[in-house]
């Protein structure tokens, strides 16, 4: 079941104040391409959602090594992975494209990944990295972007991607097992 608007916000606010500090304004943000001295930072703030969230339902932490695994195999495959930077480096969100499925024919369909530091939630940092990455799917030939999205604790996401008109494709029930429950995810997709 969808939150209403006030306990979106109310999940917002939560997740900000889990132990960080506020951020410089959003004007001071910086979208680039991800480099490899940017992977522990990603790593770090990937794995608060795994220890803290069903928006993944990854159970166990990731390593930097997986995360440079993965970066690899996106710039061999001349996908985009950005990040969201401070002046000062500190990284307050990733995003990046990876194929759909491994099949010859899917090639040209995408699925989008979005992660932002608590802090920085709610200061449109999301649609700074989705702008970005619509942008880039663009020139990189992608046809169709598909967002896969927890349908537990995601209302943010589905929010924003709706917003850039995402189409709701399906959704898929008791998929997951995570915190000793049985999560779904919905199906998004875009045509570019």
């Amino acid at each position: 079941m969808p939150l209403d608007s006030e306990s979106r916000w109310r999940l917002v606010r939560l997740l900000k104040t889990k132990g960080e500090q506020p951020e410089p304004s959003i004007d001071d943000i910086v979208i680039r391409k991800t480099a490899e001295t940017d992977l522990a930072q990603i790593c770090e703030i990937y794995n608060y959602y795994v220890v803290n969230s069903v928006v993944t339902f990854d159970i166990e932490k990731t390593t930097e090594e997986f995360w440079l695994d993965k970066f690899k195999y996106l710039v061999d495959l001349e996908l985009p992975f950005i990040v969201a930077t401070t002046e000062s480096g500190k990284i307050q969100g990733f995003a990046y494209l990876a194929p759909w499925r491994q099949k010859a024919a899917y090639r040209r369909t995408v699925e989008d990944t979005i992660y932002l530091r608590p802090a920085a939630i709610g200061k449109r940092l999301g649609t700074r990295l989705l702008t970005e990455l619509i942008d880039l799917a663009k020139q990189a030939g992608v046809k169709e972007i598909v967002a896969v999205i927890s349908d537990k604790g995601a209302d943010p996401s589905i929010a924003l991607h709706e917003a850039f008109g995402f189409k709701r494709q399906g959704h898929l029930g008791k998929v997951g097992f995570k915190f000793n429950r049985w999560l779904g995810t919905i199906l998004m997709q875009r045509s570019l």
